[in-house]
């Protein structure tokens, strides 16, 4: 049960219903010190500033193009934490569950809860509903040698996902399909 980032981070920024409300970024444990202990790590820290940024070097003469512009005109900012290390718990579980504790919150519903005991690895996939809008998106996956947390603020309308390419992973699209 190895977890791709990279698939996941797709998933999330296409999921047609995060709206913007509040502010829904999650208060992050400062990993800076495990970048030393870690055979690989990311720390990504997309602001709304850097994501206005990215929006205005979108050409958007053509449909795609556009769509994009709009997708990132939505989000407000994307944080991506990821550390994998040569042996088992070289992290902090409590580091771990400090952000899940943040996700019991009035408000945050759970997704998708995947629990392997065997192997040690967990996915919790939460969304922030406020007045019946979905306002925030967060992903933790913890493994014995890696962790994944992903926060995802911002809005996504529906109608974007709908056009152009980005089309193939929305919901309520009509080819319903994963490329």
């Amino acid at each position: 049960m190895k977890i791709r980032v990279a698939n996941f981070a797709l998933v999330c920024l296409l999921l047609p219903t995060l709206g913007a409300a509040r502010d829904t970024k999650l208060n992050l444990p400062d990993f800076g010190p495990l970048a030393n202990k870690a055979t690989e790590s990311v720390n990504l820290s997309l602001s709304p500033w850097l994501l206005r940024i990215a929006a205005a070097c979108v050409d958007d003469t053509d449909a795609d193009s556009a769509a994009t512009k709009k997708l990132l005109a939505g989000i407000k900012s994307i944080e991506i934490r990821n550390f994998r290390f040569a042996t088992d718990f070289a992290y902090s579980a409590a580091d771990i569950d400090a952000v899940r504790l943040q996700l019991a919150a009035p408000g945050w519903t759970r997704l998708m809860q995947v629990r392997n005991r065997q192997s040690n690895e967990n996915v919790d996939m939460y969304i922030l509903v406020e007045n019946d809008r979905t306002n925030g998106f967060a992903l933790i996956s913890s493994e014995p040698r890696e962790f994944t947390i992903i926060n995802i603020v911002g809005s996504i309308e529906s109608r974007t996902c709908r056009s152009s390419r980005i089309t193939y992973i929305c919901p309520n699209s009509t080819s319903g399909r994963l490329v």
